[in-house]
C-alpha cells in the first residue's frame, strides 16, 4: 500500500525516479541565426564568445561559435543548435536543459571524459586545452553585439521544431 502511494505522488508531483514536471518543460529557445551575405570574416563574434567562455579575447578553440570560409569562399557559422541530441551521453548528467531551453554543461558536474565532444552530431561542443571541461554556446547574444555588420541574431524557436530524439533519461521525447 505505501508503495502504491509513494507511486502516486511520483506520478502526481514528479518527484521520484527522475521524472520532470512537465509544465517546467522548456517550449522555446533562442537558437543562433545567421546572415552570411552580412558576414566580413572578422570574427568579432568568436573574440566576444572566448570572453565570455574564457575571459580572453583570442578567439579560436576558446570560441563555441567558429566563422569558417567553404570552398567557394562563402561564410559558413559553426555553432550549437540547441536540438540536445547530446543531453543523455553524459554519465554525469553534467548536460541538462534550462528553463529557457538552452542546453548546459555544468562545469561543477561534469567530470571532463569528453563523451560529448565525441557524440555531438555537429561538433559543436567544444574542447579548448585550457580547461579541462567542454563548452558550447549558450545563446548569450555576445556574439551577436559583437558583430558590426548585423550577421548574426538570437532568434526564438520552438524546441519541438528542431530537437531530435536518441534516448528519454532527460525528459527528451
Amino acid at each position: 500500500m505505501f508503495l502504491l502511494f509513494v507511486g502516486l505522488l511520483c506520478l502526481v508531483y514528479g518527484l521520484c525516479w527522475g521524472h520532470k514536471n512537465l509544465s517546467d518543460t522548456p517550449k522555446t529557445v533562442k537558437i543562433l541565426k545567421f546572415h552570411p551575405e552580412k558576414c566580413d570574416g572578422g570574427r568579432g563574434c568568436e573574440k566576444a564568445c572566448s570572453q565570455v567562455h574564457f575571459k580572453t579575447d583570442e578567439g579560436g578553440d576558446k570560441s563555441a561559435i567558429h566563422i569558417l570560409k567553404d570552398k567557394n569562399s562563402e561564410y559558413k557559422m559553426h555553432v550549437c543548435d540547441q536540438r540536445g541530441l547530446c543531453l543523455d551521453i553524459c554519465p554525469v548528467s553534467a548536460l541538462t536543459r534550462r528553463k529557457s531551453g538552452v542546453v548546459f554543461l555544468d562545469k561543477n558536474i561534469c567530470i571532463g571524459c569528453q563523451a560529448c565532444v565525441g557524440f555531438c552530431p555537429v561538433g559543436a561542443m567544444r574542447k579548448s586545452d585550457a580547461r579541462i571541461e567542454p563548452f558550447k554556446c549558450i545563446s548569450c547574444g555576445a556574439c551577436v553585439r559583437a558583430c558590426p555588420n548585423g550577421a548574426l541574431e538570437l532568434v526564438v524557436v520552438n524546441i519541438d521544431d528542431i530537437k531530435q530524439v536518441v534516448y528519454h533519461k532527460q525528459g527528451v521525447d
